[in-house]
């Protein structure tokens, strides 16, 4: 799902950083939230990551969840040039298994947030459910479905062994 006034940008340091987080827009489209996909790379094309940082909010995005791996500069570079609120996801490494880009993202300087989720799909899923409850605060239809989705989930967990 992607329109010009999306309220959710995601964002990602290179294309190899979709297949992770593909999931967040998943979790997005299920909850009817649109996005708006970008290749983003604080290293690479910082004058791109300035340009779109700077002009996030007044293209209409409320929420940011920028994912990167490695040395994963992106959503914290992001976060020091916007007032939207960034979402981190820490996309698994090869050398260190995410945790050098899970540390680069989570230590930010006081002063320029960044909510850092966990490495990987679990990172990215949880990065799309938690912009969608950041939307519902003032979005009585995304909190519509947001608590649709919590009920079913809640219902799909059994209450005893038996059940299973």
């Amino acid at each position: 799902m992607s329109a010009a006034s999306a309220p959710v940008a995601i964002i990602m340091g290179s294309r190899s950083d979709w297949p992770v987080l593909r999931h967040a827009a998943e979790m997005l489209e299920s909850l009817g939230v649109a996005y708006e996909a970008k290749v983003v790379s604080a290293h690479r094309t910082p004058e791109r990551m300035y340009a779109f940082a700077k002009g996030a909010k007044q293209a209409g995005f409320k929420v940011i969840i920028a994912a990167a791996g490695g040395a994963a500069h992106l959503p914290g570079m992001t976060a020091s040039l916007t007032e939207l609120p960034v979402l981190g996801v820490p996309i698994e490494s090869k050398a260190l298994k995410g945790m050098d880009s899970l540390l680069s993202i989570v230590q930010m300087p006081a002063g320029i947030p960044v909510g850092t989720l966990a490495i990987g799909e679990a990172g990215a899923k949880n990065a799309g459910l938690m912009a969608a409850k950041i939307l519902a605060l003032s979005d009585e239809g995304v909190a519509a479905r947001l608590a649709a989705f919590t009920a079913k989930q809640t219902a799909s967990i059994p209450e005893t062994v038996e059940d299973a």
